[in-house]
């Protein structure tokens, strides 16, 4: 039986593979499998902000509402002209086109057929485009690049699109053992993760604005209707705790995320375990730093404790409805295959100035001594 040949740029096959390119590194994001959820009522740390006519270089805004201040009135008394204004925060991002790209070699080279080239191109680059999705959603979640060698970007990096990174605010941080800052005399590489530090972070974030106070508050991810907060830590970090934890309370700590009634739900999913209603989970994407105490010597990390809509991520489209582009080309006169993608987003930690003060809305970093155990 005769094969039919699908040739270089074939509009079907374009088309067809950003679809898969699509689905693929959405399936091996670390974020976007666990945390995130469309739209403003998102139960999750992610909100993607659905806006596929948007072109690279726009800027997109989102707001938030604030809770109602306003005292009840009594019996007969007049309510016109008492009501509540709503008021809004507003924040934006900008959305920008990046792109990567893989030439297939020459002929004499090149022994696969250009399906075969599509398959491992398509491979190949999700895995590239996970990557790369991931890493920046920690970098801007953390505010900071961090020292972490192995990332596609460099330790020079400062953001994408315009869009820049955004250290914590002072109520959202919290260091490890008596210290108070990072340059603190009292850091030093005893101010390890412990399961003292994730109580704190809980109460403060219970207790971070809401009310009358005029600052959001941190509110919790909903999983089946009941409220939880996640913790995402560096796998150092998670050596350090477990080392400071004792085995019975390790044991309990996975028993807790198996016993829950939201075990099922993806937030779940590959969890070291639940604490006082914290999912806990490690990624060695998670940023680190070298120059922690009062020397500037000592390693440590940045946990992020997650709340609802801690950051969000908006997406354009290259013209074709999806969030990547596939393109095929000859090129050195017919010689070389050429397989190019490309997606148009922006991310950004979610903040809003109130004020004249910029504060986050859904993290709170936890920076520990954190170096390699081994």
């Amino acid at each position: 039986m005769a094969k039919t040949l699908i040739g270089v740029g074939d509009p079907k096959a374009v088309k067809r593979f950003s679809a898969f390119l699509a689905v693929d590194v959405g399936r091996q994001s670390y974020f976007n499998r666990k945390f995130m959820g469309v739209g403003e009522q998102a139960q999750t740390p992610l909100q993607t902000l659905p806006h596929l006519e948007n072109d690279a270089g726009d800027q997109i805004s989102y707001d938030l509402v604030m809770q109602l201040r306003m005292r009840p009135i009594q019996g007969d008394a007049n309510l016109r002209g008492n009501e509540e204004d709503l008021k809004f925060y507003t924040d934006s991002l900008y959305i920008d086109q990046l792109r990567g790209g893989v030439n297939t070699g020459g002929r004499m080279t090149r022994k696969r057929t250009i399906h075969n080239l599509r398959d491992i191109a398509r491979k190949r680059q999700s895995e590239w485009w996970a990557r790369l999705f991931d890493e920046t959603l920690f970098m801007y979640l953390s505010g900071a690049r961090g020292v972490n060698s192995d990332f596609i970007e460099d330790t020079s990096f400062t953001g994408y699109a315009g869009n820049a990174f955004v250290a914590p605010d002072s109520q959202h941080v919290l260091y490890g053992g008596n210290a108070t800052g990072k340059t603190d005399a009292s850091f030093d590489s005893a101010d390890k993760l412990t399961l003292g530090l994730i109580d704190r972070a809980i109460a403060r974030a219970d207790t971070l604005g809401g009310g009358t106070s005029g600052v959001p508050a941190l509110e919790p991810c909903k999983i089946d209707g009941e409220p939880h907060y996640v913790l995402v830590m560096h796998p150092w970090q998670e050596y350090d705790l477990r080392a400071g934890t004792s085995a019975g309370t390790w044991l309990d700590i996975q028993k807790a995320a198996a016993a829950s009634e939201g075990k099922n739900n993806p937030i779940f999913k590959g969890g070291l375990g639940m604490y006082n209603n914290v999912v806990l989970h490690k990624h060695k994407g998670v940023i680190r730093f070298s120059d922690y105490g009062s020397g500037g010597t000592v390693a440590a990390a940045r946990a992020l404790f997650l709340g609802r809509q801690a950051g969000v991520v908006a997406f354009g489209s290259p013209g074709t409805g999806l969030r990547f582009d596939w393109q095929e080309e000859m090129e050195d006169r017919g010689n070389q295959v050429v397989i190019t993608t490309s997606s148009i987003f922006g991310v950004k930690k979610t903040a809003f100035t109130i004020g004249g003060t910029s504060r986050d809305f859904g993290v709170i970093a936890l920076d520990t001594a954190c170096a390699d155990p081994s």
